[in-house]
């Protein structure tokens, strides 16, 4: 069939429109509809007759990209009364490891809380303090026990409780999909906020499922918790097939990329290596000064699925090396269906430490807190390969998988 330059003009605008406007589709046909939307749809009837309070960052926004808080905050139909804002705070202008406090927010005259690094009763005394009756979860995780947002979920749904509050938990799509649960599973006695309570290192699940699993298997006191999931969205979709805007969920996880690989590259935040934070690519770069071409060889020498390396250059201009030219690699993922995000981290660590006499370990353990235990250092230290190292964590890969199958509300 032949197109004239009008007709493909005619195409080209009706695409942009409907991307502009939101009514694109993706996923042959399908519409994944957040939480919140459906919480919108329905009036908000969910929330009638309370006073509420919003966990979120700058990721809880609708289709057309305005925040939840501004939506709400012009509805009659809602009380909001107060905005949590969980690390890198409500608006995201803290790095990692900071906050924005406590502050009333310029937009909307709202009181925004700080929950950062709290916990226990004295989150639930931020809860008491502000007058809600209700809180909500909106935050956009990337599927990774080590990122901060599931434990501030964790500690709010734990906080609610102590405080009598009702819990509403709206969804968002795992961007590197649900198809499964990966990686070594954290031992009660590594305990951290990378990682309160036992689940794997990828877990595979939406915050929705992860809320369940929270309640039904960790929280000493249950939470009045009600969840609102998404519609449209499959285990198997990327982010991409959802349609939804991106938003940067922290200043160093620019892209759905970047999501993608930081289940496993993560890990190298506890070495002495860069894990390319200060670079436009954190996560993608790895590397550290006197490491060259011999990384990326050893690593596509082992025929990894879905992904290659490249020899890449680069000087971060803040965190380790800043200022700094080092050498190392860059990954390149080509088949992300086939692609095994921790199995490649632990395969990048076990190369580094083998073709570079400068690997070392973080001095304060970080690694065994972002792996949820001592074993992979030793056996990476003992001179295990990757086949080795990934066999050690089956077993309790295999249970967690079983019980993670009891809490999964999209197939």
């Amino acid at each position: 069939m032949t197109l004239s330059r009008r007709a493909l003009l005619t195409t080209a605008t009706a695409t942009a429109t409907a991307a502009s406007t939101g009514t694109a589709r993706a996923s042959g046909g399908r519409r994944t509809r957040t939480g919140f939307e459906r919480l919108a749809a329905d009036g908000y009837a969910l929330l009638d007759g309370d006073r509420v309070g919003v966990v979120t960052n700058p990721t809880g926004v609708t289709r057309d990209v305005r925040h939840i808080v501004d939506v709400m905050h012009a509805d009659d139909r809602v009380d909001l009364t107060a905005v949590f804002g969980p690390e890198h705070g409500f608006r995201g202008t803290a790095q990692a490891g900071g906050s924005e406090g406590r502050y009333d927010d310029p937009a909307t005259g709202l009181p925004v809380y700080d929950t950062y690094l709290k916990s226990g009763q004295p989150l639930a005394d931020v809860f008491t303090a502000s007058g809600v009756d209700t809180v909500v979860f909106d935050i956009q995780d990337v599927g990774a026990r080590f990122y901060t947002y599931i434990w501030t979920l964790y500690d709010c749904m734990e906080a609610a409780a102590l405080a009598g509050r009702r819990f509403v938990v709206l969804d968002r799509p795992n961007p590197v999909t649900g198809r499964a649960a990966l990686g070594p599973v954290l031992h009660p006695e590594f305990a951290t906020f990378v990682g309160r309570r036992p689940i794997a290192q990828a877990h595979g699940m939406t915050v929705v499922e992860l809320a369940r699993l929270f309640d039904g298997e960790f929280l000493t006191t249950p939470v009045a918790l009600e969840t609102v999931p998404m519609t449209g969205w499959r285990r198997s979709d990327f982010y991409d097939a959802s349609g939804l805007p991106w938003v940067p969920p922290s200043p160093n996880m620019p892209t759905p990329q970047t999501a993608l690989v930081y289940s496993g590259t993560c890990l190298f935040e506890g070495t002495n290596l860069s894990e390319g934070r200060g670079t436009t690519r954190p996560f993608e770069l790895l590397g550290a000064e006197g490491i060259d071409g011999a990384w990326a060889a050893a690593a596509n020498g082992l025929g990894l699925p879905g992904v290659r390396f490249r020899e890449a250059y680069f000087a971060p201009v803040f965190s380790k090396f800043q200022g700094r030219t080092v050498g190392g690699v860059q990954l390149h993922v080509h088949d992300r269906a086939a692609f095994d995000p921790v199995r490649t981290g632990i395969a990048l660590l076990v190369t580094a430490r083998r073709v570079w006499d400068g690997f070392a370990w973080r001095s304060d353990g970080w690694i065994d807190k972002l792996t949820g235990s001592a074993r992979v250092r030793t056996m990476i230290d003992a001179g295990a390969d990757t086949d080795e190292v990934v066999a050690g964590w089956r077993a309790e890969l295999e249970a967690f998988r079983r019980v993670r199958e009891r809490y999964l509300v999209h197939r």
